[in-house]
């Protein structure tokens, strides 16, 4: 678990339509069981799920499981807590998860540029 001062600082989203598990584990530093029971008790997940049960999380997956860690390891709710607060504003966190992928893009493009623009040796 990361220690308390480095809770925000989460890896960027790449630009990929689907994500295993592990990847997404990685991305919001919490464990794949961790995910999969998360899956159990907030109807907001459901990856999509191919041959051999694997499981693909899209972006959205993965914006909504950073909310449920903010949530739970941040802010301090429970996980009836938790789903109230993700049920009750799901309109609200639909609008904050276009607003982290917009974010997010332009973080990615702003990369990109920095790349683009840096001198060539």
């Amino acid at each position: 678990m990361l220690e308390p001062s480095h809770n925000n600082e989460l890896p960027a989203i790449p630009g990929k339509r689907y994500f295993t598990i592990g990847e997404v584990a990685d991305l919001c530093a919490v464990k794949a069981h961790v995910l999969r029971y998360w899956e159990q008790e907030f109807p907001q997940l459901s990856p999509v799920k191919r041959r051999g049960n694997r499981r693909y999380y899209q972006r959205a997956d993965v914006i909504t499981i950073r909310q449920i860690r903010s949530l739970l390891y941040e802010q301090g709710y429970t996980i009836g807590g938790a789903k109230q607060k993700l049920g009750s504003n799901e309109v609200k966190d639909d609008t904050t998860q276009y607003k982290q992928i917009i974010r997010q893009m332009i973080s990615e493009l702003e990369e990109v540029l920095d790349v683009l623009n840096a001198p060539v040796k």
